[in-house]
Parts: structure tokens; sequence; C-alpha cells
């Protein structure tokens, strides 16, 4: 404190009178090794020595930054700088959409150390009643003839579900664990909001005989997708992975499939890339159903390719393509399969769902429970047998004996 003297205080040699208040400064070593002045701020001259004394201690424990970035400077520098070259491309986009409709436009202009908890869950709340309609303006983009709402004033209050909410939290939290790793700020704010976990709906999945059904309609049609559906149905193949086969994976021989790639769509590319992990790579034994399934696709994609002639174009090798060898939309997949489903008078269920399925049809088809282990991924055979036990014998003959005489007598 400053006496009648006029003398200074010890130790506060470096707080001073600054316009309508105090300032002062502490030396210390920037994150690129430099050192800097770094600067505090106050009315009085006691909340400049607390921030003073804060600072001694901040330096002392380790590098401090002196310039602080915007909320959403630094997630650009994130986005292009962390997450483009390490993680999954379709990682980026989802990161890359969440900050710029649902991050920026609303914590954007904050400064980076300054941003609270009590900021995110205001913005958290407010999110959860702004029109994305009118955010985004979705409606002005349509031809001034086919606009409906928000663009004449009539907003449709298309406000983001649980799940965008959730996606956006989880956007700004891992954006801030990487500050935190980088020294910018001490805590992660957003990692201590919690937000509502979007509701699941349970869907039934499909019965063998229904499941039956659907192969069946498919097989008797001649489904150019017909191997598709028989892979998802009895291995339980993800959509990705099923549209990322290559010739290369399916060994006829051994009557084995590997699974290694999968087909993504990332923003306006199509990607044929490795699976997630290497956990997810594996060979998987191939029931008779699949092999005939799949020597059916051969001759099919060889009858394709003559007729395109010069325009066929499969550069991966990809057991399923359009009629011209590219790559089948994952989207189109879906839809397609929604389509067979209705086709073949069936209730739809989502694609995903076909892997709960999977185990009554292996027990439907007589594959022995050795090789549905391997299948199903059980560590445990208990496992695999129980879900034998559960399969009803009559439904299951008469379903698969159907499926058996459309695709000429194979069991």
């Amino acid at each position: 404190m400053v006496g009648m003297s006029g003398k200074r205080g010890n130790g506060e040699g470096s707080i001073y009178p600054y316009k309508n208040g105090y300032a002062a400064y502490v030396w210390v070593i920037k994150p690129d090794g430099k050192r800097a002045r770094k600067y505090a701020y106050g009315k009085t001259r006691e909340e400049v020595h607390e921030k003073w004394l804060n600072l001694h201690a901040e330096a002392k424990r380790g590098p401090v930054a002196t310039r602080h970035p915007t909320v959403g400077a630094f997630l650009s520098y994130w986005l292009d700088s962390v997450v483009k070259p390490n993680l999954a491309p379709l990682s980026y986009v989802s990161y890359e959409g969440s900050v710029r409709l649902y991050i920026a436009p609303h914590l954007g202009s904050k400064r980076l150390d300054r941003l609270t908890v009590r900021d995110v869950r205001e913005w958290l709340t407010k999110l959860s009643t702004v029109c994305q309609c009118c955010a985004q303006g979705k409606d002005k983009k349509r031809e001034p003839s086919r606009r409906r709402c928000c663009a004449i004033g009539e907003c449709c209050e298309s406000y983001p579900s649980r799940r965008v909410i959730q996606a956006a939290r989880d956007a700004l939290r891992a954006a801030l664990t990487h500050a935190v790793a980088e020294e910018l700020i001490s805590k992660n704010v957003a990692s201590l909001v919690k937000v509502p976990k979007p509701r699941r709906r349970r869907i039934k999945p499909w019965s063998v005989a229904e499941a039956s059904q659907f192969l069946t309609d498919a097989a008797a049609r001649d489904d150019h997708l017909f191997a598709a559906w028989v892979l998802v149905l009895c291995l339980g193949l993800r959509r990705g992975e099923v549209l990322g086969l290559t010739w290369k994976s399916v060994d006829f021989e051994r009557g084995e499939l590997y699974v290694d790639h999968q087909i993504q769509r990332a923003g306006r590319q199509i990607l044929h890339r490795e699976t997630k992990t290497e956990d997810s790579d594996d060979f998987l034994p191939l029931p008779a159903l699949c092999l005939k399934a799949l020597r059916m696709r051969r001759a099919q994609q060889i009858g394709d390719r003559k007729a395109a002639g010069e325009l066929w174009q499969n550069s991966h090798d990809l057991v399923f393509t359009t009629k011209y060898g590219t790559p089948i939309e994952p989207g189109n997949l879906t839809r397609m399969f929604a389509l067979r489903a209705r086709r073949a008078g069936l209730r739809e269920i989502p694609l995903r769902n076909t892997r709960h399925t999977c185990s009554s049809l292996l027990v439907a088809l007589k594959v022995h429970p050795k090789v549905a282990q391997r299948i199903l991924r059980h560590s445990q055979i208990a496992m695999t047998m129980e879900v034998y036990a559960e399969a009803s014998e009559e439904e299951v003959r008469a379903a698969i004996g159907k499926l058996s005489d459309v695709m000429g007598g194979t069991g």
C-alpha cells in the first residue's frame, strides 16, 4: 500500500495508476518459451494487487498465455490443426457442422479464458429454442415461389433435437479438452454441464419368418442387392462394411470373408477407408447361403460390366456397385432397404436393427454353434447356445424352406 510518505508496499513495484484505475504486470514465460509481460487491470489498488499475486502464482506453475483467443478463433484452429489431420473424416464433418451452425454463432465472440459454466448452460438452454430454419436461412435459400415458412414471417419452429444439442455440447467439450492440454485454459467448463440424453426408440427386430420373407422376395425379383441383404441379415455386417467389401475380401475356397474396409460419406466425398479399429477387422466364416448369394452377385456384376462397356469404373474392385461400377451411396442403401421391405409387405425397421435378427437366422440355417460363435463375436459358447435354445423350430423350418426353394435348393 502507498502510505503517507508515498512509498509503495513491498512487492508492489509494478502496480501503477492507469486510466480510471490501476494496472500491474508480471514477467512470465509464454507457451512458445519466450519471456513477456502479462498485465492485470482493476479499479482499485487492492483489486489489482490480488490479481497481481494470482499472476505471480500462475507464472511459477508453468507457461502463461499472454494473448487469449476468442472461442471462435480457437475452434477454427482446433478444426484445421487438430481434428482434420488426426481424426476420421466423418468426425471432422460432424465437429465442423456443430461448430459452424450451433457453437460459433452464440459463443464465438467470447474470450476463450473467460468462458464460464454459466455461459455454456445458457447457450444450451437458448439453443433448444432457436428455430434453425430461421437461423440458417433455410427457407430464404428456396426460390421465392417455393418459400413457405420463416422467409415469409411464419416461423416453422424447427428446433434442434436433443441429439443435435448433445452433439454440439460434445464438440465444444472436445475442443476445450484440447485447450486445457495446450494450457490455454485451466478447466473444461463444457464437461461440467449436463445435457438430457436423447431417448432411443426401441424397435422390435424382424423375426426369422420376416427376414426370410424379405430375402425370398428379393431372390424372386433377382434383386442386384440380394447378396448385400443376405450378409446384413446373416452376418450382422454394418451398412458401411457391406458397401466397402472388395472381391479380395471374399475367399470362396475357404468359405471366409475378411471385413476390413467401409464406405462412408463425409460431407461431399464418398470414402473407401479402413474400418474404425483393428479390432473391427475380422475373418468371418460364410454359411452356404452367403456363399451362394456372393457367387450369384459375381455373375451379376460380370453382366453389368459387359453392359456398361467403357463406362465401367470400379476402381476399388467393390462387391456392391451401381450398374456402372461406382460405389453405392450409404444413404441410398438405407432407402433401398426400406423400399424393399415395403415391397415385400413387411413392417419397416432401420437397416441397423437387422443385427438383432442375425443370431436367429444362423440357427435357422443350421450353422454349427462354433461357427455362429465366431460370426456373432461371442466370447463364450454358452452365449451362443442360449440363442440356439430360443429359436422356434417349426416357424424357422417353414421360413427357410421357402427361401431355399426360391434360391434353387440352397440350405
